[in-house]
């Protein structure tokens, strides 16, 4: 059976197309991260730890912020927990707070993270949605990012990859 010309060529660009999309690994994030051109001015900024204790961040200065909105049941919060826990690692000079969207319940997010392999992130809560009203959040996983001034310079909306090396060089811009 012989074998068309053009047929081999279209082969090759099919193989090359899926070798850079899926073995490089270069992420393209961009469709799931907005940044802004002016940061935006946070009104309120309180949510619960594990202890159901306030926490307020409204003036917290200083340090870059991630907020992160997960639950247990949404399946892209499980698949990208492990890596913003990483990113923690990899950038201890930003406070991360993973804050859950469910009902208050340490055992049942205890276990989550067990199953997920996550140790080092802590648990809050917004038992009152105050936070996503106020973010207008519309799904999960969605991370505000806020910079040194206390102001919202970003958003997450969906899944990605946190302890990406593209992710890490955004952030690194405003530390």
């Amino acid at each position: 059976m012989k074998i068309s010309k053009s047929f081999k060529i279209y082969i090759h660009i099919i193989v090359l197309s899926f070798v850079s999309q899926n073995l490089i690994g270069a992420e393209d994030f961009s469709k799931n991260v907005i940044i802004y051109e002016k940061p935006q001015i946070i009104s309120e900024l309180k949510f619960k730890d594990s202890n159901l204790q306030d926490v307020d961040l409204i003036n917290k200065r200083g340090k870059i912020m991630i907020i992160n909105f997960w639950a247990t049941w949404c399946a892209p919060c499980r698949k990208e927990m492990p890596s913003l826990e990483k990113l923690g690692t990899k950038l201890p000079e930003i406070d991360i707070f993973a804050v859950n969207m469910e009902k208050p319940n340490n055992i049942k997010v205890d276990k989550f993270f067990k199953d997920i392999g996550v140790k080092d992130l802590k648990i809050y809560y917004d038992p009152e949605l105050r936070l996503v009203k106020g973010f207008k959040l519309r799904g999960l996983p969605t991370s505000i990012l806020i910079n040194k001034e206390g102001k919202e310079f970003g958003k997450v909306i969906g899944e990605i990859d946190f302890a990406s090396e593209e992710f890490i060089k955004l952030l690194r811009k405003y530390i």
